[in-house]
């Protein structure tokens, strides 16, 4: 199909707009195509340029006589849908901010594999340790690995007093 592309000055200014508006590099690469072929740029010439196939400057050309502006955004691609429904996610949200305690267990800090063995209890539906930090991570939150202490468990007197008699052990020969 070796017709050009001709465009409106209104067309040309949308075009610009959307191409130095959008954070999609293919988006930018798909309006660049277009004004690129509007001033008489052949496919071979374009795909040199821009570093992609004639299968592409052709692909894109089709989507924009049919489409227009709209075709340019990529389609989402296939894949399989993620198991973590709004429910979960709410779920998820509710049990985070949460202190562990009030739900009945035996600690106060949530770790990626106690929130995701609750969540599995809860909601039936089981993530990996890393996949639900990845969720969380998503929805703004982040867990981090607990600093087991002993502090506030242990005598400080007979802390402070055992960790003196340390350094003057360490500093006898």
């Amino acid at each position: 199909m070796g017709r050009t592309i001709k465009l409106t000055d209104t067309q040309w200014d949308q075009l610009d707009h959307l191409r130095m508006s959008t954070a999609s590099a293919d988006v930018f690469r798909n309006c660049t195509i277009i004004l690129m072929s509007a001033v008489g740029r052949s496919k071979a010439s374009i795909s040199k340029d821009l570093g992609c196939c004639t299968d592409t400057v052709a692909r894109v050309r089709r989507l924009y006589r049919k489409g227009g502006v709209k075709a340019l955004h990529p389609i989402k691609p296939p894949g399989r849908p993620s198991r973590a429904s709004p429910e979960y996610i709410n779920q998820m949200r509710q049990a985070i901010q949460t202190n562990p305690l009030t739900l009945g267990y035996g600690f106060s800090t949530w770790s990626a594999a106690r929130l995701a063995e609750h969540l599995a209890r809860v909601t039936g539906i089981r993530f990996s340790d890393d996949q639900l930090r990845r969720l969380l991570h998503q929805e703004g939150f982040s867990i981090h690995r607990p600093k087991h202490t002993l502090k506030g468990k242990r005598d400080e007197q007979a802390y402070k007093k055992a960790k003196k008699g340390l350094i003057r052990l360490k500093k006898k020969r």
